[in-house]
This record gives structure tokens, sequence and C-alpha cells, in this order.
């Protein structure tokens, strides 16, 4: 693992020492992106987790947007173990984490009610990734999940990058990754933004605006479990389509929204074709001034609007409360492996699993 890039005097005020671990057997450590423009990323191999973004607002002050911890023992300690992490080896929920692959069964560790949830309590999260930084705006990450892990078939091989626009304030994800064993893949980023700013306590995202290019949804049951539908957003609390609040209609008596204590729902992202890089969501904060724009090659988003935060402190003392964040995590839709009529997340030796996510911020006109 090399960090070639200082880490000192950044925006976010973390510091590199603070980050700086040995766990089973392998080193932790901070990394800090930048670009032309003065936008600031700063991340950890631990689970190549995101701890900070530095983006001005409509009058040029720079805010962290995104709900941060400030040293590795508080990212491994996390209330929120998924906070801003990358997530793997399947994103989202598998029904009783069980599947059956080719006529062979698979369990999984259950870690949500009775689901399997976003790879399982040591899914790639909780691992510490090979790291390289090349330059100032790039850092680039390996992981090796071993056959068995979590309960998945196959080794699969991981690479995954976080790399900033020269020319812009877009922070670009992409992932590959193969494998020796039919096995199945759904990598997202869980990143939890607010774009007012991480305070203390955090304010709610209620009335920041949120448009989703979707058509249709995935509804879920009571353990949020798809039920196999996939349904129109029209006419419904679940229409994104043009600019609405997120708390508008967040507590309407709509049995989805019910079902998932708000929203936490895969949208199924218009496309015209599969794996095209278009724009899947933005969103506005109206006070700042600053916005977020969400291009993906993946079918779906996951709209989440941190209904379960439950006020814990995160960076510099700011505390998270109950929907003081959104997430747009770019992925394949809950529970594929056991819903065949859903596009397909199976991995075969001798593919290769690709994905590009980009999340890019700006101001108000």
């Amino acid at each position: 693992m090399t960090s070639s890039i200082t880490t000192q005097g950044n925006l976010s005020g973390l510091k590199r020492e603070d980050f700086q671990k040995t766990i089973n057997e392998k080193e932790t450590d901070l990394f800090i992106l930048k670009n032309k423009l003065g936008m600031e990323v700063a991340v950890t191999n631990y689970g190549c987790a995101i701890l900070s973004i530095m983006v001005p607002d409509k009058n040029g002050q720079y805010a962290n947007v995104i709900l941060g911890h400030d040293t590795i023992d508080h990212v491994i300690n996390s209330p929120e173990p998924f906070l801003n992490t990358t997530i793997g080896r399947y994103g989202n929920r598998i029904a009783k984490g069980h599947f059956t692959l080719y006529g062979e069964e698979h369990q999984l560790a259950v870690n949500n009610g009775p689901n399997s949830l976003h790879g399982g309590p040591t899914g790639f999260h909780t691992r510490v990734w090979d790291a390289l930084q090349p330059d100032d705006s790039t850092v680039k990450f390996r992981y090796i999940s071993a056959d068995g892990e979590e309960g998945f078939p196959g080794n699969l091989k991981v690479k995954m990058s976080y790399r900033l626009a020269e020319d812009d304030n877009a922070l670009t994800i992409e992932y590959r990754a193969t494998t020796d064993k039919a096995t199945v893949v759904n990598l997202t980023n869980h990143g939890f933004f607010n774009l007012a700013g991480i305070a203390n306590p955090t304010p709610t995202v209620l009335d920041q605006l949120v448009t989703i290019n979707a058509d249709f949804y995935v509804p879920i049951d009571e353990v949020s479990i798809p039920t196999g539908e996939i349904l129109k957003v029209e006419g419904t609390p679940m229409d994104f389509r043009t600019p609405h609040a997120i708390g508008e209609r967040i507590n309407d008596n709509f049995r989805q929204l019910v079902n998932g204590a708000g929203y936490d729902h895969c949208y199924v992202l218009n496309k015209t074709e599969a794996g095209e890089l278009s724009l899947a969501a933005t969103c506005t904060d109206p006070g700042s001034g600053r916005t977020m724009e969400v291009y993906t090659t993946e079918n779906g988003v996951q709209l989440y609007t941190g209904n379960w935060l439950n006020g814990f402190a995160g960076a510099h003392g700011a505390t998270f409360p109950a929907r003081s964040a959104v997430c747009f995590e770019a992925q394949c839709f809950p529970d594929t492996p056991n819903k065949s009529h859903f596009p397909s997340a199976v991995l075969l030796p001798g593919d290769e699993y690709q994905q590009v996510t980009i999340y890019k911020f700006g101001v108000t006109e």
C-alpha cells in the first residue's frame, strides 16, 4: 500500500495519523484527493470508506456534504457500519440469506431481520483493501474475496477506484471484478449525503429536492424484500420524475412508505440501452444552493432517506439524527438471485463485472 500524496493541511481537518492502524496484518491509511477547482475528498482503505467531500455552496463556502468519521476506530465501530463504504459482495438484501445458483444452494449470514444485507456482517465494508494513490486526484483499491467468504461462491478479484475530474466537481467510482466460479455480484457505494453540510446536529434532508429518472420502482414487503412486482411511480408518493422535497410525502399513509419507514426503495432507471452511463437522480439543497447529479451504468438506484440514523456522533462533533442524509446507491435490484425475471446479477468465469457511477456537485444558477 502506498500513500504518495500529503494529507496535512486538508480542508476536512482530518489527520493521517488518526487513520493508521494494523488490522489483520494490513495497514489502514488516509488518502486525500484534490482537483484544480478546490474540491477535496478524503477516504480510507478500510472498507474504502469516504470520510469527507468538501465542496462550495453558492457563496463559495466549503462544507463536508457526506456523513463521516474522523478516526479509523470510529469508522470501524460506527453505529452505521455501512457509512459511505464500498458494499459487496451483494449490495442490498437477499431474502433469508439464501439463493440457488446452477443447482447449488448457498446460505449467507443473516444480519437484517431474516435477511442478508450488504454482503453480510463481515462484507467488503469491513475489509482492509490494498490501496495505491498514483496522483492528486485518484486512488485505486484491490481486494480478493475468497471462495466461501460470507457464503458466496468463487474467488472474486475486485478493482475499484475513486477519481476526481479536473474540470468539474465530479467524483467517479469505477468497479471491475472477475471470478473463477459462477457467483453473484452487486457492488455499490453507500454514501450518506447531506448537501447542507454536516453539523451538530446535522439538519434533516427533508427540504432537499430530489428527482429520479425512473417510471417504475421495486415494491417491498414488511421485511424490505421485493415482492417481485415492478410498479409504476405515477400517482404515488414514489414519483420523483419531477422535483419533490424529500419530506413532502415521506410520512404519507402509503403502504410502501410504511414498509420502508420512509424511502428505502430501488428505482428502475429509464435506459435507452443496458449499461449506458446516464443520469439517474439529482438532489438540490435550497439553503446552500448545492446540487448533486448522479450518473450510473446500473439498472437501479436505491433511494434511502436515513430513516434509521439515531443521532450518533461523527467527524468533529457532528451528530447524525434520523433523516439527516439521503443515499443514492447504484445497483442491481434487491434479491435478484431469487427473482429470475429481474436483470441478472450472475458473473461467470471469463466475464468481467463492470460499473461506473458518478456523483457530480455544483451550485444553482
